[in-house]
C-alpha cells in the first residue's frame, strides 16, 4: 500500500495529474480494459474515464484498440514515461532557445519602476493632449509660457482650458514674456487661478512652454508641433527646485518693468 502511495506522489511529481495516476495505474494493472472496467479499476466515473483516457492517450501512454462499443485501451510500457519527458525537454529547449532571442528586445522596451518614462505627441492633437494631462495634477502647476505662441499654436482651445483648470481647483504660477497678449491675459489672473510673472521679452522670450506637475515635465513645442511628457519623480523634483530659483528673479524682473 505505501509502495502503491509512493508511485502515485512520484508520477504527480513528474507531471501527472491525480486523475492521470489513479487511471495510468488501474489500466497497468488491467494490461487492457474498456473504459467501465478502467473507470471501475481507478475509483472515478466513466465520463471522467473517457477524458483522463484521452489525456493519456495524447501522450502516448496508452493505445485505443478496435471500436465501440468493444473499444479497449492498451497500456503501453511504462518507459514511454522516459521518452515523454526527454521530449519535453527538448521542446522546452527550443522554447529556450527563442527566449533569449528575444529578451535583449524586450529589456530595451521594459520600463522598470525607477526608469523615467518618456512620451512622445506630434501634430496639433498632441498638443492637446499634453495640456489635457496636466489637468491631472494634485498640485499647482508650475508653468514657462508665452501665451502668444500658445494662442496662435491652438487657436480658441485656451480660454476654455484656463476655465475647466481654474474649476478643477489646479492653479498655475506662469513666467512669461511680457506681451500685449500676457498683459491682457493677466487681467483674468484671479478667475482664471493663475499668478503670473512676467519677464522682459526682448531678453527672455522662449517659445515652448514647459509645466512642472506631480512627477512629471510637460514640454509642448510650438515650433517643432511636439508634445512630450517626462514621467520621473527626480526629474521633476529637480525641476521644481530650479523653477523655484527662476520664480524669485522672475518676480522681481516684474516689479522692475
Amino acid at each position: 500500500m505505501n509502495e502503491n502511495l509512493d508511485l502515485k506522489k512520484s508520477l504527480e511529481y513528474i507531471g501527472f495529474s491525480e486523475k492521470e495516476v489513479v487511471v495510468y495505474l488501474a489500466i497497468l494493472s488491467l494490461g487492457k480494459g474498456t473504459v467501465t472496467e478502467i473507470s471501475r479499476k481507478a475509483g472515478i466515473n466513466r465520463p471522467t474515464g473517457y477524458h483522463v483516457l484521452a489525456s493519456l492517450s495524447a501522450k502516448e501512454l496508452v493505445k485505443v484498440s478496435g471500436k465501440e462499443p468493444k473499444q479497449e485501451y492498451v497500456a503501453q510500457s511504462p518507459d514511454q514515461i522516459e521518452k515523454l519527458l526527454k521530449n519535453k525537454i527538448e521542446e522546452d529547449q527550443k522554447f529556450i532557445n527563442e527566449a533569449k532571442k528575444i529578451i535583449p528586445e524586450l529589456k530595451s522596451i521594459h520600463n522598470v519602476a525607477d526608469k523615467p518614462k518618456v512620451f512622445f505627441y506630434e501634430g496639433v492633437d498632441g498638443l492637446r493632449k499634453v495640456y489635457e494631462d496636466t489637468l491631472t495634477s494634485h498640485e499647482a502647476i508650475r508653468g514657462y509660457a508665452t501665451v502668444d505662441d500658445m494662442h496662435q499654436g491652438i487657436p480658441n482651445y485656451f480660454p476654455e482650458y484656463y476655465k475647466r483648470r481654474a474649476k478643477a481647483g489646479i492653479s498655475i504660477r506662469a513666467i512669461t514674456p511680457k506681451t500685449e497678449i500676457s498683459i491682457e491675459r493677466r487681467t483674468h489672473d484671479k478667475e482664471e487661478s493663475r499668478e503670473m510673472a512676467l519677464v522682459p521679452a526682448d531678453k527672455y522670450y522662449f517659445s515652448p512652454e514647459i509645466n512642472i506637475y506631480d512627477n512629471k515635465v510637460m514640454i509642448a513645442s510650438w515650433r517643432e508641433k511636439l508634445g512630450i511628457i517626462i514621467e520621473s519623480e527626480e526629474i521633476a523634483d529637480a525641476m521644481k527646485k530650479i523653477y523655484e530659483l527662476a520664480w524669485s528673479e522672475a518676480k522681481r524682473l516684474d516689479k522692475e518693468i
